[in-house]
């Protein structure tokens, strides 16, 4: 399942990917749009007509954790597996068998994968060089060239359905990090996650300053929500950025009575851009000169996001568990209203 909010770039080549990968017969392609307003559903559309087994579904939550969740509502019932693709990426000739695989080998009830960032613009050339470095990700597993092996998160790629069902699925009032929240209530229901390195996948960052802010700004709004609803502490990698920001702020602040003081935000604006320098140096390209540029970006946005769940979070009682689907009547009730629909809604068989 695919779930798309404007994604007309990249969603013919991402499909072809997968369509490569599955037998029609034994696998059905939901493509569970959020509401674009470009031609992504007309290409899906298009598709369609040429691969029955392709289904485009609305997603009035227009979320991805929705979209995830309406799919594992409505696939059949002989559906064991949810294989999560999103559009905003490239996948292997081998990622659907590779990841299977390891679902069926390792006894794991979820297997992720690494990321491998790829920039063809200029800005997102830099934005790739942060993310896929120590600066840009503090050395998160599922961002580097990590080995297999069992993880406590990565980005999602293999479900076993019935386990997705049994946690309530994503909880559908995070827009983001709804992946980590989940996979912190599948670690403490004992069950296991699996990095598969050989199902890596490449993804696309964004391509402008303000998108990419934005985007920052709301992983770390719903990781410092990750954080307060379950009462987690925050790893070491994860303080780093928000020390940046308090350290380079209160440095400025303190500069008025002495200049001394804005030696803190200088030598972390010179980490950034010497990072930048060396990366433009080593790649010989001169795009990636803004890549500490893109890395304060990315630093700052998600602080301010982070910091600010954090500080409305405050006080607030910790969650209760998330229901599972059985418990869930909405969750039923929508099943069963596209179910009566099917034949209607332009998905195929």
């Amino acid at each position: 399942m695919m779930p798309t909010l404007n994604e007309e770039q990249h969603i013919r080549d991402c499909l072809e990917s997968l369509l490569t990968q599955v037998e029609p017969c034994s696998a059905e392609v939901m493509v569970v749009d959020g509401g674009s307003t470009d031609r992504t559903r007309e290409i899906v559309a298009e598709m369609q007509a040429r691969h029955p087994c392709i289904r485009l579904v609305e997603n009035p939550g227009r979320i991805q954790a929705a979209a995830v969740n309406l799919a594992a509502a409505m696939a059949a019932d002989d559906a064991d597996v949810i294989i999560r693709a999103d559009a905003h990426s490239q996948y292997p000739p081998n990622f659907i068998a590779e990841a299977l695989a390891a679902l069926r080998e390792t006894g794991a009830d979820s297997v992720v994968v690494p990321m491998r960032t790829l920039g063809k613009h200029c800005f997102q050339r830099a934005v790739a060089a942060v993310q896929g470095s120590w600066l840009g990700n503090g050395g998160a597993a599922h961002r580097g060239d990590s080995p297999s092996g069992f993880v406590d998160h990565g980005h999602h790629a293999v479900f076993d359905r019935r386990a997705f069902r049994a946690l309530g699925g994503y909880d559908e009032t995070f827009t983001h990090n709804e992946d980590a929240e989940f996979d912190h209530r599948l670690r403490e229901s004992g069950r296991r996650i699996w990095m598969c390195r050989a199902a890596a996948i490449t993804y696309f960052p964004r391509e402008r300053p303000v998108a990419l802010a934005r985007q920052y700004y709301n992983h770390g709004r719903g990781r410092g929500r990750t954080v307060m609803r379950h009462r987690l502490l925050p790893k070491p990698r994860q303080m780093l950025p928000p020390a940046a920001l308090l350290g380079s702020v209160g440095g400025l602040a303190a500069a008025m009575i002495d200049p001394l003081f804005l030696i803190v935000p200088l030598i972390y604006v010179g980490i950034c851009n010497g990072f930048a320098l060396a990366k433009a140096v080593a790649e010989r390209d001169a795009c990636l000169l803004l890549a500490g540029f893109a890395a304060m970006i990315m630093h700052l946005a998600w602080s301010v996001g982070f910091l600010g769940s954090i500080a409305a979070g405050l006080g607030s009682p910790r969650a209760a568990t998330y229901a599972p689907f059985e418990a869930r009547p909405a969750a039923l009730a929508t099943r069963a209203r596209h179910r009566a629909g099917r034949d209607n809604d332009g998905s195929g068989g």
